[in-house]
């Protein structure tokens, strides 16, 4: 299964590599936090910055068939719930493998609600990540962020600009069982544009790349548990996002029947 292939390109790879205090990972050029600003409701708006070589990419939250997508350890001071505001990924296919990430520069918006309203909210953390370019490497640094600033930052808010809409609708879906698990086949809003399909309430299922129909209207994932056998899925927790040529949209939930 693709996901064992997936375990196989990283899992020769383990060791962890240095932090930002040591050379930089294979394929990064620059990493640090944009400090960013507080908002209206003391939340601290800032955001992850990698710039990579030319020819390296970097993955989005779901890779996809390959890939690992950042994860941070927070390690700063007052710090509460955390929320992404995650820029639309581009498809990239390779070696008969498809994956979701970016190239060139990554700048990845989040915004932290403080415990203490009355207090400031301190930015640090270790981020594991994946770089590829003709070889894929797991990376890992150690940042810290200067204090917040007074006015908003236009590089966090071009990225915010990228994330995709939320859409109110919820496209039709057909939910059925594999011998491993379940599968989805989704009417696409947007027919012949690329879309990413995800599990919204569990990561450790895995969902398969989309196969889009031959019209271009409907896209189908499987999804697979760890237990590999069906399962209860529940609409709910499909998400579809839509790359479309005018900007990417995100559907949550689909409806059956």
């Amino acid at each position: 299964m693709k996901q064992l292939l997936r375990a196989a390109i990283f899992g020769i790879i383990l060791p962890a590599l240095p932090a930002l205090a040591q050379p930089l990972p294979e394929g990064l050029r620059s990493a640090r936090f944009l400090p960013g600003w507080t908002d209206q409701n003391g939340g601290r708006v800032a955001a992850l910055e990698l710039v990579l070589e030319p020819g390296w990419k970097t993955y989005w939250r779901s890779p996809g068939d390959a890939g690992l997508p950042p994860e941070f350890d927070w390690q700063g001071s007052n710090m509460g719930d955390v929320v992404f505001h995650w820029p639309a990924p581009e498809v990239f296919l390779s070696d008969g493998m498809r994956t979701l990430g970016y190239h060139d520069r990554l700048v990845l918006p989040f915004t932290i609600a403080p415990r203490d309203a009355q207090k400031p909210v301190g930015l640090s953390a270790h981020i594991s990540f994946g770089l590829c370019e003709k070889v894929c490497v797991p990376a890992s640094i150690d940042l810290v962020a200067d204090a917040a600033g007074t006015a908003r930052d236009p590089q966090i808010e071009a990225a915010m600009k990228l994330v995709p809409a939320l859409s109110t609708q919820k496209p039709a879906c057909e939910i059925g069982e594999i011998e491993d698990g379940m599968t989805v086949t989704l009417s696409l809003p947007e027919p012949g544009a690329d879309v990413a399909i995800e599990h919204s309430a569990d990561p450790k299922i895995w969902v398969s790349a989309p196969e889009i129909s031959a019209d271009g209207t409907e896209a189908t994932a499987d999804f697979v548990t760890p237990e590999g056998k069906p399962f209860a899925l529940d609409p709910d927790a499909v998400v579809l996002t839509v790359l479309g040529k005018d900007g990417a949209a995100e559907y949550r939930g689909c409806t059956t029947g």
